[in-house]
């Protein structure tokens, strides 16, 4: 966990980490819901099918400065045809002080989006709802298996541990 020290006990030996997010903002969103209003007029007699992607980006700005980007999309279907969807890009810029090189991957992927995500799922809710549907409420997302899985994607193929 990364821990933000005011105090002097901090300057003693090592610095402590440090993680601050500076600004946050939405870089892109749209939403459409191409069959308004015939969508909106009855309740459909079944639920509608909700697929969600969601990606993170990284870029470095400085030496301890990164923008984060959670890219955030979704659509909903019933019966093949369109309800509505939505992409959302929502950035960060933070900084990231006193963290070892080999743990910076984890930080900048794991906790900064996670910080953005409440955020990114409040605007989709809110987004969702002013299209004419009951918000949408994004189930929690376990950032830590999300960046496994990408980088078990860029080892190459065929490599062995020792």
């Amino acid at each position: 966990m990364m821990t933000t020290n005011g105090g002097e006990a901090g300057a003693q030996s090592q610095a402590q980490p440090q993680l601050n997010v500076l600004v946050q903002y939405i870089k892109d969103l749209s939403f459409e819901n191409p069959n308004a209003p015939q969508s909106l007029g009855v309740v459909p007699q079944q639920q509608p099918q909700i697929g969600i992607q969601i990606n993170v980006n990284a870029k470095n700005l400085s030496a301890t400065d990164v923008e984060v980007s959670l890219n955030l999309e979704g659509k909903a279907e019933t019966g093949g045809k369109l309800v509505f969807g939505f992409e959302l890009e929502y950035a960060g810029i933070f900084r990231v002080q006193n963290v070892p090189a080999e743990s910076m991957n984890a930080v900048v992927l794991i906790e900064c989006p996670r910080l953005l995500f409440p955020f990114a799922r409040e605007i989709i809710a809110t987004t969702v709802r002013n299209g004419g549907f009951p918000p949408l409420m994004l189930d929690p997302v376990d950032f830590v298996a999300l960046y496994r899985q990408r980088m078990a994607q860029m080892q190459p193929t065929g490599a062995t541990v020792a």
